[in-house]
């Protein structure tokens, strides 16, 4: 027995918490500890536009421009520029300039690109290196020059970047730059470094050390939005001539790796498949936190830090998690200051109200769990191909059909039984955050809904009959030939797990007595068809890419036409005043003007009905009582700058939700030694009886 206690005594000195993820020196750090699902592919600013991306991206590369972090609908606000650029109108209309002033005393991160002798390094020196953070580093101030550099480098010919295209169309002289340099590229010798800072560019020059300007063709009133991208971030020539030299690449020693920037926080290490550190940026000048939101943050404690210099957190912790179980228990023992809910937790993290209301489950709520919701940018919507001859068209007889359809399509239903309810239909082009957006009863289709006690209520099935027979359909037959009326859903869901969602559709058809016939295919097949106008219905997706109506309501612009002109207008609408107004409303100033004239076409929209219905996803977020500060902002993932920890609290809750149980461990070894007792007994008394002299 002497056994067991020596082991209870040993097990009772160690450590109080024995499932720890995170080393000893790190306990009660100012740290942020979250998750990363996929690794980033590119974390140049020319290249990068995936989300996932953008965690470490924004938190490194600073652009002119941000988005207020508290208010709604989203504002744009000055980040290193000093206001928000004005456009300028030249030459009659014919081009707009504007003039980007930077703040003076801006320095960029710690960096070996800006010691001289780093750009000049030899083989053998790159060859050792793991880390660019090995070599000597310097620093030196951000100037206009660094932002030119960067819109340069979208034409760079071995970039490929995403919004060049675009850009091309507006920016003076970009299009015609990309062929300067692709010619510039093909003349190098092999590995050469293309300095760009040789080649000037029409539509962007220096005023002065602090400001530059971009000439665009036209109007183009988006392009401020742009401007808090990082697209437009600033690049060095510094640090596109280091990561250039020879053997850099082959180290993984590249912007796409390493990003450079003037931001709060630098990357300090980069392991995609396990692990990503981010470490406060000593160069960083500091900034105030927001001291004004939305109605309600104050009661929210989203107020209690304001005009407290940020960041607040010494360093960010990321680890890859693949699997969404793994996630969440690491997020219920405190390992993880965050959590999304998945569809395998959602029931163990939220309670719907019999109202439709999502609050947290009591286990959360006793742990001090805090849940934020909120509306993403984006709409998923039932496309209709106004092409086809059945559901198409400007006729009254299809837009009643259409109509009636909208109605008989129960969204609502559809968000609770596939979403855990995590979105809300749509009754309008525009997502909720938007301008132009309308609230409470103002937000409703009067085609589909009506506003009862307090709250939008789908219309009978009744109303959608009586469109039905209207259209020529009674009882879902043709009323001229007799016939069915058959429907076609192209999709892409052909696996068994999709089984569900097909019958749910066919059920929603049968309400009108229609034959429903889902065609399944594959992306590649299904995106042909609609480049070529083939379908007949059709769900797509949108996600703004800034929070105009413009970004929105492009999506039903005539001109933008997928089968006749290659644009994003899926369902190939075309309406001339829609299209009139729409050209109106993409210039104008936010306002009460502007309102009226989206009022408009929204109620255009809802008669025509291309699209019949969707939603726009509702996001869920969980976050320990230690985190402060946390609230989603779907435009912009810089964030990191504005939460704060409580290292002192996490380490107290870790303790209370991490104890070692250790009575089976202790009760097994006593098992053990008892059960051993026995044995022990029978070999002392053999060894006594072979011990006895022979008589």
């Amino acid at each position: 027995m002497r056994s067991l206690v020596l082991v209870v005594l040993l097990l009772s000195g160690c450590s109080d918490v024995w499932n720890d993820p995170y080393p000893a020196s790190e306990r009660g750090a100012n740290i942020l500890y979250s998750v990363f699902p996929e690794r980033p592919k590119h974390l140049d600013p020319a290249q990068s536009y995936a989300s996932d991306e953008s965690t470490f991206t924004r938190q490194v590369y600073e652009p002119p421009l941000q988005y207020h972090y508290l208010k709604r609908p989203y504002e744009l606000i000055p980040l290193t520029a000093v206001e928000i650029p004005k456009a300028h109108e030249i030459e009659g209309g014919k081009f707009t300039v504007y003039d980007v002033r930077i703040k003076p005393g801006i320095r960029f991160q710690p960096h070996p690109a800006f010691v001289a002798r780093n750009l000049e390094l030899n083989s053998e020196r790159i060859d050792k290196l793991k880390s660019p953070y090995e070599l000597s580093l310097g620093a030196r101030e951000l100037t206009a020059d660094d932002y030119i550099y960067e819109i340069k480098r979208l034409a760079h010919p071995q970039l490929h970047s995403p919004i060049f295209g675009l850009m091309a169309e507006y920016i003076v002289g970009l299009k015609e730059y990309a062929a300067t340099l692709e010619k510039a590229a093909k003349a190098a010798k092999p590995g050469e470094w293309l300095d760009l800072r040789a080649y000037p560019l029409e539509g962007v020059t220096r005023v002065d050390e602090h400001t530059y300007r971009v000439k665009l063709k036209g109007s183009y009133p988006q392009f401020v939005y742009w401007l808090a991208m990082p697209f437009f971030a600033p690049m060095p020539w510094e640090a596109d001539k280091f990561f250039a030299q020879q053997g850099m690449a082959e180290r993984n020693l590249t912007l796409d790796w390493w990003p450079v920037g003037t931001g709060p926080f630098m990357l300090s290490e980069n392991n995609p498949n396990a692990r990503m550190v981010l470490v406060r940026n000593p160069n960083f000048r500091g900034e105030p936190y927001p001291s004004e939101g939305e109605p309600g943050d104050a009661a929210r404690g989203l107020l209690a830090d304001a005009g407290k210099t940020m960041p607040f957190v010494d360093k960010a912790v990321y680890t890859r998690e693949k699997e969404a179980i793994p996630l969440w228990n690491k997020f219920l023992q405190g390992y993880y200051d965050l959590s999304g809910i998945g569809s395998d937790s959602f029931d163990q993290a939220v309670r719907i109200s019999l109202e439709g209301e999502a609050g947290l489950s009591p286990e959360m709520e006793a742990r001090g769990v805090r849940l934020d919701t909120s509306i993403a940018p984006s709409i998923f919507y039932l496309g209709v191909n106004m092409l086809d001859p059945v559901l198409g068209g400007t006729s009254e007889r299809a837009r009643k059909l259409r109509q009636a359809l909208a109605i008989a399509i129960d969204w609502e239903e559809y968000l609770a039984i596939f979403a855990n309810g995590r979105g809300v239909p749509s009754m309008s082009p525009l997502a909720p955050g938007i301008f132009g957006f309308r609230e409470g009863k103002d937000s409703i289709n009067p085609i589909t809904h009506e506003w009862k006690d307090g709250k939008p209520h789908r219309r009978s099935i009744e109303a959608a009959q009586k469109l039905l027979a209207e259209a020529g359909y009674p009882d879902g037959r043709d009323a001229k030939t007799g016939q069915p009326l058959v429907i076609y859903l192209d999709t892409t869901q052909r696996g068994p797990d999709d089984k569900s969602a097909i019958d749910w559709w066919r059920k929603q058809f049968a309400k009108l007595s229609i034959q429903f016939e889902p065609r399944q295919t594959d992306w590649n097949r299904f995106q042909e068809k609609l480049r070529k106008g083939s379908s007949q219905l059709f769900i797509v997706g949108w996600s703004a890419d800034y929070p105009d109506p413009e970004n929105f309501m492009f999506l039903l612009h005539g001109p933008q036409s997928r089968a006749k002109n290659g644009g994003e207008n899926a369902s190939n609408y075309a309406n001339p005043e829609f299209d009139a107004l729409f050209e109106r409303m993409r210039t104008m100033p936010n306002g009460a003007e502007r309102q009226r004239v989206i009022d408009r076409m929204t109620e255009i929209f809802r008669r025509d009905a291309p699209w019949i219905g969707g939603y726009h996803p509702k996001n869920f977020g969980l976050f320990h009582s230690w985190l402060a500060n946390a609230k989603a902002n779907e435009m912009s993932d810089n964030k990191l700058k504005y939460v704060r920890v409580d290292p002192v609290k996490r380490e107290e809750m870790r303790r209370q939700w991490n104890r070692p149980v250790l009575w089976p461990v202790l009760l097994i070894l006593a098992v053990l030694v008892l059960s051993a007792i026995p044995a022990f007994r029978s070999y002392r008394k053999r060894e006594r009886m072979a011990a006895r002299p022979a008589t």
